[in-house]
């Protein structure tokens, strides 16, 4: 049985979803590096925003592939020395990914909250991990779906 055309373009989305992430916290970081403090606010609460869209299509993708195929995710194909290589990469990234969205609420309260110092201190701590989730995100699905094995 196969899935409609729509649940295999979400791949692609959520790619595009996770480049769009990199692109604003590497912007959001270097701004805050400038003194754009406002820029730099708006630009992280869009990265946040951007990863929970990332989240909600990430999750349809799964349940629909697994609703109409039985089956909730691609195997990866790859073999010999590129194999370890993908699920280290694979396995780091989705325990970081379970950690991001409470680092990345912390961070973004603390920093409503105007708490500047605490807000840093979290932030340097928040902001490599979500930036390697990020790329990751995104090698991961050059892996799956588009670099040949």
């Amino acid at each position: 049985m196969n899935a409609p055309n729509w649940v295999y373009t979400l791949p692609s989305i959520n790619a595009a979803l996770n480049t769009l992430a990199t692109v604003l916290l590497v912007s959001g970081y270097l701004l805050i590096h400038r003194g754009q403090k406002v820029a730099h606010k708006r630009v992280m609460l869009s990265a946040f925003a951007t990863s929970v869209l990332f989240l909600v299509f990430y999750l349809t993708y799964h349940f629909a592939l697994k609703h109409y195929t039985g089956v909730s995710s691609k195997p990866f194909q790859g073999q010999g020395l590129i194999r370890p290589i993908y699920f280290t990469i694979l396995i780091t990234h989705v325990i970081l990914a379970a950690v991001v969205p409470f680092l990345a609420m912390v961070t973004i309260y603390r920093g409503l909250k105007g708490q500047w110092a605490k807000h840093r201190r979290i932030a340097r701590i928040t902001f490599p991990i979500w930036l390697y989730v990020s790329l990751t995100g995104v090698i991961i699905y050059g892996m799956l779906y588009r670099w040949p094995v």
